[in-house]
């Protein structure tokens, strides 16, 4: 069919035509705009027939396989009765692992015997000689110094300061190189013995470790042809005991029987550890090992052989009849919301006892006077004093006063001298709970380093009542009752905080453990 002219075509074809050509005008100016602005999509490469040819390869033929989930799950495949018993075997395994780390944590309630508990060390008999043989911290910083001391007026206090400043590290290996507890030490104490200086140490997964100072060190003869890396190294001795399963937060020597040992730990028991006949016996706990009442703190009284006093982390006080059958004679008195991280008696009248609580108080309590019914009986409370931030351990000394340590950075000292001889249920007035005297001190030891707790020396031989703490610089603080810094106490060899700080009863030995389980002693 010939083609029409343009004289042929209707008015509606070449309006038509006239807006195709319009559009495409359009179009191609668009592109080089796109073009000019560097938006242009890229034309595809041409590629040759033969290239082309060898790019399209037959498609290979593969069988068919069924996708499964990526997941083992029975129901995603549609599997009901795989689907319950996966979900079994995962509640079951679930439980073993629970019930392992229950285990794991669990008190053992049996006696222990030395030969089966020790952990390291051999050295001990059952003859009783287990062991023949205010600011922040800034390391190293003192602030208390030879000067202070030289410049003391007071005959009685120089004198005083120049012998608890003349201690000296135990000379035998430096503090880094005695690792009396495998972990953190949270307790320590020496034996009452005065012959030769004994330290136990508790530590943060129960073991209990024991040092004697009087050991002999015997390094052996070198052979002249011997390399010195090939020389054996000298070690002291000392023996790990594993009593408990958890934290030893406290113990205590028998004030009736040295021999005796009573450890307080957090997984909810006392033990009593005979040194001489070589075994721990449970002395306390619930009925239940389900029963989770971590212990803060454990004493006995001079006058009473029979019965055990004891805190918990859960705001409890308690009291144990030791001659009592398992499951009887305990008295468990509510007395805190919140933790209480420490107690202690008063020693010449030991019905008057101090709690220090996580609430901030320092509360006095006597136990002649039982209030409420029932389990809700409880000692009646006859003092408190707040403090801006937590309490975190009270200690009575000898003479009826007692020393806190606080987050607030203060070490308070509080006179109760007078609080034994009132009538039972005395309440004390607000100036009688205030403090004599306020002593600036960074307790600040954060997550790692251990409470600081201040700890009177029990039986001061020259009657002078003085205590000591850990220092964040790394040192070792004694103070006398009346807040004046008796002397600080560190030396070579101290790489971390010797926050765990105790003296020996009687004499002017003073011990020291470290978050490495290293030991600081001075004698």
């Amino acid at each position: 069919m010939p083609k029409k002219s343009a004289a042929e075509l209707s008015e509606y074809e070449l309006q038509r035509q006239e807006n195709i050509a319009k559009n495409q005008a359009l179009l191609r100016q668009l592109q080089l705009e796109a073009a000019s602005a560097g938006i242009a999509p890229k034309k595809p490469s041409r590629a040759t027939p033969d290239k082309a040819a060898k790019k399209k390869k037959t498609p290979v033929q593969k069988v068919k396989e069924e996708v499964q989930p990526r997941r083992t799950s029975s129901r995603l495949r549609g599997i009901v009765a795989d689907s319950e018993i996966a979900k079994r075997k995962a509640e079951e395994e679930s439980e073993l692992l629970a019930q392992a780390e229950r285990a794991k944590r669990q008190r053992v309630s049996e006696d222990l015997r030395f030969s089966d508990v020790v952990v390291a060390g051999k050295d001990w008999d059952q003859s009783g000689n287990f062991l023949r043989l205010v600011g922040p911290a800034n390391p190293g910083e003192r602030t208390f110094t030879a000067q202070d001391i030289k410049e003391t007026t007071d005959k009685e206090l120089k004198e005083l300061r120049e012998r608890m400043s003349n201690l000296e590290l135990w000379e035998g290996f430096e503090p880094n190189q005695i690792k009396i507890t495998p972990e953190r030490i949270y307790s320590l104490g020496f034996h009452p013995t005065t012959d030769k200086a004994l330290v136990f140490a508790g530590d943060k997964l129960g073991s209990l470790g024991l040092f004697d100072a009087s050991q002999q060190l015997t390094p052996g003869v070198k052979n002249e042809d011997d390399d010195e890396e090939d020389s054996e190294e000298v070690k002291p001795s000392i023996t790990t005991l594993k009593i408990h399963t958890r934290t030893i937060s406290a113990f205590q020597f028998s004030p009736h029987d040295p021999n005796a040992l009573y450890s307080a730990s957090y997984d909810s028991s006392i033990r009593k550890l005979d040194l001489q006949k070589g075994v721990a016996v449970e002395a306390y706990a619930p009925i239940s090992k389900d029963d989770d009442e971590p212990l803060s703190g454990v004493e006995m009284s001079q006058f009473d052989l029979h019965t055990l006093f004891f805190s918990t982390l859960n705001g409890n006080f308690g009291r144990h009849d030791t001659r009592s059958k398992p499951g009887k004679g305990t008295d468990i008195f509510a007395l805190s919301e919140k933790k209480i991280g420490g107690f202690s008696l008063n020693p010449a009248h030991p019905h008057i006892f101090a709690t220090a609580s996580l609430d901030r108080y320092l509360r006095l309590w006597d136990l002649r006077m039982l209030k409420g019914d029932g389990d809700d009986k409880a000692p009646v409370e006859i003092g408190a004093h707040e403090s801006r931030l937590s309490v975190s351990h009270a200690a009575f000394n000898s003479a009826g006063q007692i020393a806190t340590a606080s987050y607030d950075d203060t070490v308070k000292i509080y006179d109760f001298s007078s609080v034994g001889t009132l009538a039972a249920g005395t309440e004390l007035n607000e100036e009688q709970m205030t403090p004599t005297t306020i002593i600036p001190h960074n307790n600040q030891t954060g997550r790692w380093v251990t409470i600081l707790r201040a700890q009177w020396q029990l039986q001061p031989a020259d009657n002078i009542q003085r205590f000591v703490i850990g220092n964040m610089n790394r040192f070792v603080d004694v103070y006398a009752s009346n807040g004046q810094q008796l002397a600080q106490l560190g030396g070579d060899g101290i790489t971390a905080v010797p926050s765990v700080a105790q003296f020996h009863q009687s004499k002017d030995w003073i011990a020291a453990g470290t978050a490495s389980g290293k030991l600081c002693l001075w004698m």
